[in-house]
């Protein structure tokens, strides 16, 4: 994944979240910019900022715990898609197909983007399919939480993320698979 892309994407997200919902939904609903860039920096800053601070005061800690963070990171990712899954499940059968169909529709359309753009301006192979990723895996877990926490009057509106936080599982692990099998057949 390129380190670059994805820190500037994490940087700019706690400011142009609340400001893009708020210019894109701002007239239908009452959008509380303050409260979720507030949310973000927590969700999403702090948990960084504590990595970084761990890893400066607590270097013996790291280098044990690295081997087994991908483990934990799946548990971890597993547990959110339970939570999130059980806590919406009503909710997701009144949504129905229509929702499943926009979630897996915006998450192909992401990933075909973000490949056929770095295709575009001539990107190696390696980048394209790392920019390809980082377009079409955004954090549904964040959306979730956004929709739960500042649009709480709306309770459809946690449901795109819920079925989200389900399907870029899949799709991620397929479009892994495709772009290993891709690079089989080249070599």
């Amino acid at each position: 994944m390129d380190v670059g892309k994805t820190a500037v994407s994490t940087v700019l997200a706690p400011l142009l979240t609340p400001l893009l919902t708020l210019l894109l939904a701002g007239e239908i609903v009452d959008v509380d910019t303050w409260g979720m860039l507030q949310s973000i920096l927590y969700v999403v800053i702090a948990p960084i900022l504590a990595g970084f601070l761990i890893q400066k005061y607590f270097p013996a800690f790291t280098r044990k715990a690295v081997p087994y963070l991908p483990a934990f990171s799946t548990l971890m990712i597993t547990a959110v898609v339970a939570i999130v899954v059980s806590h919406n499940a009503s909710k997701l059968l009144t949504g129905g197909l229509v929702v499943v169909l926009v979630v897996v529709l915006h998450n192909l359309s992401g990933l075909g983007t973000g490949y056929l753009m770095g295709r575009i301006l001539g990107m190696s192979e390696a980048k394209r399919r790392a920019i390809s990723i980082e377009v079409g895996m955004q954090n549904s877990g964040l959306a979730t939480s956004l929709a739960a926490l500042h649009f709480a009057a709306y309770p459809m509106a946690t449901i795109p993320g819920a079925v989200f936080s389900v399907w870029h599982n899949i799709s991620g692990a397929l479009v892994a698979r495709l772009f290993t099998a891709r690079k089989e057949t080249q070599t």
